[in-house]
């Protein structure tokens, strides 16, 4: 069973509803709409966060997350 499957089987979410959707291209505008948007914020990959309205563009680790949160509230804070 393909993972996507796997997991809505996990969610107890119906198979033949999922095929359908899938099938009908029922969400398919939602999903390019939602690229579309991150593609003109700047985001290149996934995960992407941003903090405070920017693009963070370090790494995802947790100690750089936090320095990265902790820079735009104390520049906020100085506004």
């Amino acid at each position: 069973m393909p993972l996507l499957f796997a997991l809505a089987d996990a969610l107890g979410l119906p198979e033949a509803d999922l095929r359908s959707a899938l099938a009908a291209g029922k969400y398919a505008p939602k999903v390019k709409a939602d690229f579309l948007g991150g593609v003109r914020s700047g985001v290149n990959g996934t995960p992407a966060f941003f903090i405070n309205g920017e693009l963070h563009n370090g790494t995802f680790e947790f100690d750089d997350l936090v320095a990265s949160i902790e820079l735009r509230l104390h520049a906020r804070a100085a506004l």
